[in-house]
């Protein structure tokens, strides 16, 4: 038997034995990727709820959550909390807070919390 024969297969049983670990580094790579859009969207509820709350004519904390929430993605608009206020020096301010979505429940359980910050001068 020649040295060909003897090794047939061996790449398929290679193949089989990476492909846990290639889907592991996928998933892994995809969470990241969550992570950094979360960041993203955070950032952006926070400047464009701050905007609101500083040019409006109405309820400034009523037109700042809506703001906030108006163009998030239903798994980030359940968790979103925002904080809206005046400070002192005339800036209008708001933080918001929303949850990363889990993209293997039970694997990465874990409570991580972006938090977002935006401020407008106010207007009026």
């Amino acid at each position: 038997m020649s040295g060909r024969e003897r090794d047939r297969g061996q790449t398929a049983i290679e193949g089989l034995g990476m492909t846990p670990l290639i889907i592991l580094l996928g998933i892994a790579l995809w969470q990241c990727a969550l992570i950094g859009y979360t960041f993203s969207l955070a950032g952006n509820a926070a400047d464009q709820a701050a905007h609101q709350g500083a040019i409006t004519e109405g309820i400034r904390g009523l037109e700042c959550r809506e703001a906030a929430r108006k163009n998030l993605p239903d798994a980030w608009e359940k968790s979103m909390r925002t904080t809206c206020r005046r400070n002192s020096s005339g800036m209008y301010t708001a933080q918001v807070k929303l949850k990363v979505p889990v993209l293997a429940p039970g694997v990465l359980n874990w409570p991580f919390t972006v938090t977002g910050r935006g401020a407008y001068p106010v207007e009026g």
